[in-house]
């Protein structure tokens, strides 16, 4: 491949007649009939960092993930240095020299330094034991080979990644956030690592959410959209509106003057009255810091930001799954001085989690189990009255339009929609005052989707406070009273019902506050 080196900085660029390193060119991706990728073509070329930009779902890890063997594309090629390939592993991707460092590193933390390097490389160890330490040295890992890996920092420990791509020979490397859990400091260190690579002629795919780190780092940039590529230019061309704009929804002109509207009682209670049915004041962990936010009765307020923003943990420390988070939650005016799921769900709060599988439901226990799981001091002190578990499990059923072919049916067995459905039944069934939905129509058809969003205009008729925590912009815009922006730990934006707009919101979401880009 020929390049030639004309920036002072050392970084090798090439003409355009020259072949890219890789380029992907109709890359399609299905899940569950559902398209996330429809037709990428992307490239890149040696020294060249090129950023992938999109928001939560767009199809930026999606499309490396293809490239780097973690998934196989459904059609679409792939090209290395001019020749087709085919990439049906990681294993398959290293052997090509393309190597992808996660966002959260794959470390053996009981294992050395040096034994995580090693693993997976053939040859005499005295020879890989000297490749280490010179690879070491020249990216300056200043770091006791011989200590346990789990005691690395989250920079050293995605340096460590890198290097074990380097001793695989990788020409191309794969970056997928790697600065959202980094101090200013960590990322400027990071920066000069990268601009070492580029020199090497090693082509970097860089993903990140950060704005103004992309227009830093990066020679050209992609955006997504929706699995479509929306954009594709050299960084020095554009702003960052131009960036922001390029991923926003499609919207039809009807919708931009209208919000969506939910079909309620006539009875609606007043948002802005009386005493706030959640108040959090300077809420801090490690995810996040100071934050504070409050939820009135019969109120939605919309939780907005990108994934690594904090606001899943947010949610579980404001509801005592994470019991070191420091700060004050009042509960209906009662401060909560040892929170935990039970003692919030007591005092009227619960929390519907992001991960339904994991944290909400019973898969191999009929879903009516589900359901009553939370209140089953309610159906009897000794022995569980089953008539009332019935009446119960029916009522649910009906409410929520649970589609299943009887109350003992089990849960693995109902639909995506149906189990979400019941998810939420399990909250509801405690009589609430407040209840925080943590992505509550993710992985959800159409129709239960518009299920979900009836039973929130209904609950906030009846005055529950609602905490909306959604990847999905026109969501927060559509369905929410007040919207808070949280961006790396951060609250950094508030809107009022009149000030929110889907720009105003995804702007914030990507750091931009004002003519300013953080």
């Amino acid at each position: 491949m020929q390049g030639k080196t004309d920036r002072s900085d050392g970084t090798l660029t090439l003409t355009d007649s020259s072949v890219p390193l890789v380029q992907m060119s109709s890359i399609w991706k299905v899940f569950d009939g559902v398209p996330v990728l429809q037709g990428i073509d992307v490239d890149l070329r040696s020294g060249e960092v090129h950023a992938l930009f999109g928001g939560n779902g767009s199809g930026k890890s999606t499309t490396m993930k293809i490239l780097s063997g973690v998934y196989k594309a459904d059609s679409g090629e792939i090209f290395v240095n001019g020749k087709k390939v085919y990439i049906e592993s990681p294993t398959d991707a290293h052997k090509i020299g393309i190597y992808m460092v996660p966002q959260e590193p794959h470390i053996f933390p009981h294992l050395s330094v040096e034994e995580n390097l090693l693993t997976g490389l053939n040859g005499p160890k005295s020879e890989l034991r000297e490749r280490v330490r010179q690879m070491a040295e020249e990216m300056e890992f200043k770091v006791s080979l011989s200590s346990s890996a789990g005691s690395l920092s989250i920079a050293n420990q995605q340096l460590l990644e890198i290097i074990r791509g380097l001793l695989r020979d990788v020409n191309v490397l794969i970056l997928d956030e790697p600065t959202s859990a980094l101090t200013f400091r960590e990322v400027e260190r990071l920066f000069d690592k990268i601009r070492v690579l580029k020199a090497r002629g090693i082509g970097i795919f860089f993903i990140s959410h950060r704005l103004g780190e992309i227009l830093e780092i990066s020679q050209r940039v992609t955006a997504l959209r929706n699995g479509v590529v929306v954009l594709n230019e050299l960084t020095e061309n554009l702003s960052p509106n131009e960036l922001v704009k390029a991923v926003f929804p499609e919207r039809s002109e009807a919708e931009e003057k209208s919000r969506h509207v939910v079909q309620e009682p006539e009875r609606k209670l007043s948002s802005d009255t009386g005493e706030p049915v959640l108040k959090v004041e300077e809420l801090s962990s490690e995810a996040f810091d100071k934050v504070s936010l409050s939820v009135n009765a019969g109120e939605v307020v919309g939780l907005a930001g990108l994934v690594g923003a904090g606001r899943t943990e947010l949610a579980e420390a404001i509801v005592g799954i994470d019991e070191h988070a420091e700060g004050k939650v009042y509960i209906d005016g009662h401060l909560v001085k040892n929170r935990s799921p039970r003692a919030c769900q007591n005092l009227g709060l619960v929390y519907v989690p992001e991960d339904r599988h994991a944290h909400g439901i019973f898969l191999d226990l009929p879903h009516l189990y589900t359901t009553t799981a939370s209140i089953l001091p309610d159906l009897g002190k000794i022995f569980i009255s089953s008539s009332k578990e019935r009446a119960i499990g029916e009522n649910y059923m009906n409410r929520l339009k649970i589609k299943a072919n009887s109350l003992y049916q089990l849960a693995r067995t109902l639909s995506g929609g149906n189990q979400q459905k019941v998810v939420l039944s399990k909250a509801l069934a405690s009589n609430p005052k407040c209840i925080i939905l943590d992505e509550p129509t993710r992985g959800v058809d159409t129709r239960a989707r518009e299920d979900v969003y009836e039973l929130i205009g209904k609950l906030k008729a009846q005055g529950v406070g609602i905490l909306l925590i959604s990847s999905e912009m026109e969501e927060i815009v559509e369905f929410s009273d007040r919207v808070v922006v949280m961006y790396q730990g951060m609250i950094i934006k508030r809107f009022s019902e009149e000030e929110i707009t889907l720009e105003r919101v995804m702007e914030a979401s990507f750091g931009m506050v004002g003519e300013q880009t953080l």
